[in-house]
């Protein structure tokens, strides 16, 4: 294996495209978040509540791309084999990260079905529009449920993720974390 792919510690790091796909999906997941509440908070006639809106929708539509594209990538290129640690804490590993790639898909998704069923257009930043579908408030309603609650699965997920990643720094300091950064220059 070449240096590059081997962290510090020895373990087989991610390839750069990997880590790149993590980071900028790190980087969505943190602005899309802000952007709902932010739009949702606004007042109704606020001048820029539609404009929150759509930065909203295009980061979300956005995201859901990336997500298949990291998908197919971890496809292609298989992550690299896990370091030695208890079983139950490496399937619980993999359990959330499948789960993240899944609510990153459903919330997209979802978002975009409440808008289409309530006969909206989904702008991408305002280059193109994704059309809406004909009313039906009965799924619109349907859809807006999953959105509500799937951003408390993105919420619980994200915050696992993270929790996770202190642990292995701050009390396991086997690491772990290691695979997904950078290669760092040795200095000295």
């Amino acid at each position: 294996m070449p240096p590059t792919y081997v962290t510090a510690s020895g373990m087989p790091r991610y390839n750069g495209v990997a880590q790149a796909l993590h980071w900028l999906t790190a980087l969505l997941v943190a602005a899309v978040l802000p952007l709902a509440w932010v739009a949702t908070n606004l007042a109704r006639d606020a001048p820029s509540k539609g404009d929150m809106f759509v930065l909203h929708k295009s980061v979300g539509l956005t995201l859901f791309a990336l997500v298949v594209l990291r998908i197919v990538w971890r496809i292609l290129h298989p992550a690299p084999p896990e370091p030695r640690m208890p079983a139950a804490l490496a399937v619980l590993g993999r359990i959330n990260h499948w789960l993240l790639y899944a609510i990153f898909l459903v919330m997209p998704v979802s978002g975009y079905l409440l808008s289409a069923f309530a006969g909206r257009s989904t702008p991408y930043f305002w280059l193109f529009t994704v059309p809406g579908l004909p009313k039906d408030e009965g799924l619109q309603k349907i859809f807006q449920s999953v959105h509500l609650v799937g951003q408390w699965a993105v919420y619980l997920l994200v915050g696992l993720h993270i929790l996770a990643t202190v642990w292995h720094v701050a009390i396991r300091r086997d690491g772990l974390h290691e695979r997904m950064m950078p290669v760092q220059d040795q200095v000295g």
